[in-house]
C-alpha cells in the first residue's frame, strides 16, 4: 500500500493538471445535467426551455473551444488523464466543427412538423444531444484503448435512442433496431481486436513504446487481424465499406434532423479517432520496417471501394434521403484520401472537407424536410415543378447540391481541390500507385455524382406540373437558416481562407 501512495499522489496531480485544458468537456458535462434538470423542472413547457438552454449552453462550449484553440501554443500537444486523452490543434479543430454543426442541429430540431408532434416531445432528444457531445469530444481525443471504447460506446447509445426516437413510427422503430443490431456487432468485433492487442502488448496506450515493442515481437498474422477488427470498428462510425450496410435503411427511418445529426457528427469523430490510431501505425511502418498492416494500401483500397459502392449506387435512389445516404459514404471514401497522404496539408483538407460536407449535408436535410412538412413528400420524383411554387428554397436546394458534387465557385469544389492537392503533393514524393488509383476513383465518382445530385435541380425546375398553391406555407425557419448556409457554402468557396484560417 505504501508503494502506491507516491503513484496515487502524481496520478491526481495529473488529472487537477489535465482540467485545465478539459474545461470545454466540463461545460459540456454541466450542460448535460441543467438540460436533464430543466427537463423535470418544467414538465409540458420544457422543450421550448431545453432548446434554449441547449442552444445558449452550446455558444458557450464554442467560445471555449475557440479560447483554448487561440491560448494553446502552435504544434503543441498535451496529453491529459494519464494518457488517456491527447488534445493538440488538430483535435481542437475537429471538436470546434462538431460543436457548431450540433448547434445547427439543436436549432433544426423542432423544425420537424413530425419529430415535433411526437407525444414524447423533444426534451429528452435534447438531453441525448448533449450528452452525446461529451462522447464526441472524449472520441475526438481519445488515444487509449479503454478511452477509445467508452467514448464510441457514449455515443453509439445516444444514436440508438435518437434513431428510434419516434417510437410509434414502424419505420423509426425498424431504423433503431437494425442501428442496434449493427451496432453491437461492431462494438463487439471492436472489443475484441482491443483485447487482442492488449494480450499482445500488455498495454492500451497506442502512443507507447511498449505498444510498438509489442506489435513488432508478436506475429504478423495476429497483429493484422488485432488492428484489422479495431479498424472495421472505426469504420462502423465512418460508414465505410464493408460495414456500411445499416446506413440508407437506418438514415431514411429515422426523423430526418436525426438523420441530419447521424450523418454528419458521429462521423467527424470518427474521422478524427481514426487518424489518431493509426499515427503510431504510420510510424511503426516507416521506422521499424513492420509489414503486418500497410495502413496507406488498407485505407486506399477502403477509399477506393467505399467511394463506387457509395456513389454507384445512390444513382438508382429515388429516396432522398436514401440518396443522400449512399453519397454519404462516397464522401466518406473521398474523406479517406486525405488521410491516406499521412501528411499536414492531408489533414488541413480534410477538416476543411468534413466540415463543408456536414453543412451541405445539414442543409439539404433542412431542405428536404421543409418538402415533407409542407408537401408531405419524401421522393425526388415528386419534387415536379415545386421550384416555382417555392423559389427561395429551391434555389437553395440547387447551390447546396452544387457543394456536395463539387462543382465550382461552391465550398464542396474547394474542399475537394485541397484534397486533390494534398493527395498529389505526396504522390510527387513517392510515385505510390494507390495514391494514384484514389485520385482516378475520386475524379470519376465526382462525376457519378452529378448524375444522381442533378436530379433534384431536374424535378425542381426542369418537369413541371399543375402547381396548387398552399392555403398555409410552414417551416420558414427552415428557409431562413438553410438559405443562409447555402449562402455561407458560396462565401467559403470564393474565399476558403475565411475557413481554413479558424481551422
Amino acid at each position: 500500500m505504501k508503494d502506491l501512495l507516491p503513484n496515487i499522489t502524481t496520478q491526481l496531480d495529473n488529472v487537477l493538471q489535465s482540467l485545465h485544458y478539459f474545461v470545454p468537456e466540463l461545460y459540456l458535462t454541466a450542460l448535460f445535467v441543467v438540460v436533464l434538470v430543466t427537463d423535470l423542472l418544467f414538465g409540458k413547457r420544457s422543450a421550448k426551455m431545453c432548446r434554449l438552454v441547449a442552444t445558449g449552453g452550446m455558444l458557450l462550449v464554442i467560445l471555449q473551444v475557440l479560447s483554448q484553440q487561440a491560448t494553446l501554443p502552435a504544434d503543441t500537444t498535451v496529453r491529459l488523464f494519464n494518457g488517456m486523452l491527447m488534445l493538440h490543434h488538430p483535435a481542437i479543430s475537429f471538436k470546434l466543427i462538431t460543436d457548431v454543426l450540433a448547434f445547427i442541429l439543436l436549432m433544426f430540431f423542432t423544425w420537424d412538423n413530425k419529430l415535433k408532434q411526437h407525444t414524447k416531445g423533444l426534451s429528452d432528444l435534447y438531453s441525448i444531444v448533449t450528452g452525446s457531445l461529451l462522447g464526441l469530444h472524449v472520441m475526438i481525443m481519445a488515444v487509449n484503448l479503454l478511452s477509445i471504447y467508452l467514448a464510441i460506446e457514449m455515443v453509439s447509445i445516444a444514436s440508438y435512442l435518437l434513431a428510434a426516437y419516434r417510437s410509434g413510427n414502424a419505420k423509426s422503430t425498424e431504423a433503431g433496431l437494425k442501428y442496434v443490431l449493427f451496432g453491437a456487432a461492431a462494438s463487439a468485433v471492436m472489443l475484441y481486436g482491443i483485447s487482442l492487442l492488449y494480450s499482445f502488448t500488455g498495454t492500451l496506450d497506442i502512443f507507447s513504446s511498449q505498444m510498438q515493442q509489442g506489435l513488432l515481437h508478436v506475429s504478423g498474422i495476429s497483429s493484422a487481424f488485432a488492428t484489422g477488427l479495431i479498424l472495421l470498428g472505426i469504420a462502423f462510425k465512418i460508414s465505410a465499406v464493408p460495414v456500411h450496410f445499416y446506413v440508407p435503411d437506418v438514415y431514411e427511418g429515422a426523423a430526418t434532423p436525426v438523420t441530419a445529426y447521424l450523418s454528419t457528427l458521429p462521423k467527424i469523430a470518427g474521422f478524427a479517432l481514426l487518424v489518431n490510431f493509426i499515427t503510431p501505425l504510420i510510424v511503426l511502418n516507416t521506422t521499424s520496417n513492420w509489414a503486418a498492416v500497410n495502413v496507406r494500401i488498407v485505407l486506399s483500397a477502403a477509399g477506393i471501394i467505399t467511394m463506387i459502392a457509395g456513389n454507384f449506387a445512390a444513382l438508382w435512389q429515388n429516396s432522398v434521403k436514401r440518396m443522400l445516404a449512399y453519397s454519404g459514404i462516397g464522401h466518406t471514401g473521398f474523406a479517406l484520401m486525405a488521410v491516406v497522404t499521412f501528411s499536414a496539408t492531408g489533414l488541413s483538407a480534410l477538416t476543411y472537407y468534413l466540415f463543408v460536407y456536414g453543412l451541405a449535408n445539414i442543409a439539404a436535410l433542412m431542405m428536404a424536410n421543409y418538402f415533407e412538412n409542407n408537401e408531405d413528400i419524401t421522393n425526388i420524383s415528386d419534387y415536379k415543378g415545386l421550384g416555382f411554387k417555392y423559389p427561395v428554397i429551391s434555389v437553395g436546394f440547387v447551390v447546396v447540391m452544387i457543394s456536395l458534387t463539387g462543382i465550382p465557385i461552391s465550398a464542396g469544389f474547394t474542399g475537394k481541390v485541397l484534397v486533390f492537392s494534398a493527395v498529389y503533393d505526396v504522390y510527387q514524393q513517392t510515385h505510390n500507385t494507390w495514391l494514384m488509383a484514389l485520385m482516378a476513383t475520386g475524379a470519376v465518382t465526382t462525376v457519378v455524382g452529378l448524375f444522381y445530385y442533378i436530379k433534384i435541380p431536374l424535378n425542381l425546375f426542369l418537369k413541371r406540373v399543375e402547381i396548387v398553391p398552399n392555403e398555409i406555407v410552414k417551416s420558414t425557419n427552415l428557409v431562413v437558416f438553410s438559405s443562409i448556409i447555402a449562402l455561407l457554402l458560396i462565401i467559403f468557396g470564393i474565399l476558403p481562407h475565411l475557413l481554413t484560417k479558424l481551422l
